[in-house]
């Protein structure tokens, strides 16, 4: 499911081969196709809905409802909508999903956005997607899919807020190093669908979110900006993440902010809103499905496989030494676990972008930091942006060792946060091209011992 573009080049050791099957396999197992044919099912009418991540499993008898429409978006809306269809048989009525991947769904219309920065064809997708749900009414299902990437492919400015005004915030909100949680603070303030809005708009009917998670701790109110999630945050919140990173918005964004702290403009869907009474969510897949496949996958191959975090965070290059560091421990003296081993993580990194910076992301400068810093020679560095895209480039990561890359050029990368160049010249990117998935960052380190070098 997920080719590899360059993979001989990649897999010029054991352990390089190893670390790139770790995320291949952690890719394909957060595949909607293979996620919803695992969780979700129609029998006789009967929608039901078992996964990992709900006490108990869910079911919808769709005989009661005179239509079922599927919204939503994101970078694995296309593939999640195809495969809802060839679950649920002729029971989905029409729908439309926006995403940068489609997937050749045939009764939900797919529908092209861009990811990170929002773009023109994103904001009539989302336009479409709200003029479904409010077509439903209280005798009707709405299947909400929500993925990663769901923020940026589903822009709906606010009135009366322009697409370019979300542009220029929510690039200055990827460029300054704030958190995603930061970010959807204010995207969705923004936002005619964010912030639990599209539930807004679907209301009375039924709404079924079925979520596929890139957030830390799978909070579904910033999973996509939740829009039928309910939002804690206020507009408050969104002023102070751009007075903290000392951001100048445009004075259309600023004012909007500051005339809803004020209460002139409505506020997102609380948690105590009743209309979220009829509104239900089941996360069906996250970074932890990846994670636990190549998990698998090392222990498969004799490694002893651990892992560190799926919540990790923070600045890459930080994250870098600290994994790093555990590696050689584990090298030196067998602690936490001896070699041969895989150390694996998940979660989402940052990067705080130099006035004059190159070209790279936060997978590239975490494996490039990695190999810098690395003292031993036979540890092999790997990470990948599950939905093939790290940071603005059309590369996934990248995966390294140090004998690989020179130490003062690739310090001097780092300053630059010019990472991809100097992997590009080591055969060191990972090259996937869109997944069909997002459920954030997946990291592998394999510590070899001299018999699987």
């Amino acid at each position: 499911m997920v080719t590899i573009a360059n993979r001989t080049a990649l897999e010029r050791t054991p352990a390089h081969a190893l670390a790139l099957d770790c995320l291949v396999v952690g890719m394909e197992a957060a595949h909607p196709e293979a996620i919803v044919e695992e969780t979700v099912s129609v029998r006789d009418g009967l929608l039901r809905i078992d996964c990992e991540f709900d006490d108990e499993s869910a079911e919808y008898d769709l005989r009661r409802y005179e239509r079922v429409f599927v919204v939503g978006g994101g970078n694995a809306a296309g593939h999640f909508a195809r495969t809802l269809e060839e679950v649920s048989g002729s029971w989905i009525t029409e729908g439309v999903v926006v995403t940068d991947d489609p997937a050749g769904a045939s009764v939900v219309e797919e529908l092209d956005g861009d990811h990170p920065i929002p773009s023109k064809r994103g904001v009539r997708g989302a336009k479409r997607v709200l003029d479904v749900a409010e077509r439903a009414g209280d005798d009707d299902l709405v299947l909400a899919c929500v993925t990663g990437g769901g923020s940026a492919l589903l822009p709906a400015p606010v009135e009366p807020l322009s697409l370019a005004d979300l542009q220029a915030v929510t690039e200055s909100l990827l460029r300054c190093g704030a958190s995603i949680d930061e970010i959807n603070a204010v995207r969705k303030h923004c936002s005619a669908i964010k912030g639990g809005k599209l539930a807004r708009a679907a209301s009375p009917a039924t709404v079924v979110t079925l979520v596929m998670s890139d957030v830390i701790g799978d909070d579904l109110g910033v999973i996509a900006s939740g829009p039928t999630a309910p939002d804690p945050t206020t507009y408050a919140d969104a002023l102070d993440v751009l007075a903290r990173y000392e951001l100048s918005a445009s004075e259309s964004v600023t004012s909007y902010l500051e005339e809803g702290d004020r209460g002139v403009h409505p506020e997102t869907v609380k948690p105590t809103d009743p209309l979220l009474e009829t509104v239900s969510f089941h996360i069906l897949g996250s970074g932890r499905t990846a994670i636990d496949a190549a998990r698998a996958v090392a222990s498969e191959r004799g490694y002893t496989p651990l892992v560190l975090s799926a919540r990790v965070r923070g600045e890459a290059s930080d994250a870098a030494i600290t994994h790093v560091a555990i590696a050689e421990e584990c090298h030196v003296s067998g602690e936490p676990v001896s070699p041969p081993a895989v150390l694996i993580s998940g979660g989402e990194t940052t990067v705080t972008l130099a006035d004059d910076h190159g070209s790279g992301g936060p997978n590239q400068e975490f494996v490039l930091g990695g190999a810098v810093e690395l003292d031993v020679d036979d540890i092999v560095v790997a990470s990948v942006d599950t939905d093939g895209i790290d940071g603005a480039t059309e590369v996934a990561g990248a995966i390294a060792a140090p004998p690989e890359i020179p130490s003062e050029e690739g310090r001097t990368a780092l300053a630059r946060n010019d990472a991809r160049p100097l992997l590009e010249d080591a055969e060191s990117i990972v090259r996937t091209g869109p997944t069909g998935t997002n459920v954030n960052d997946l990291r592998v380190l394999v510590v070899s011992d001299d018999s699987n070098a």
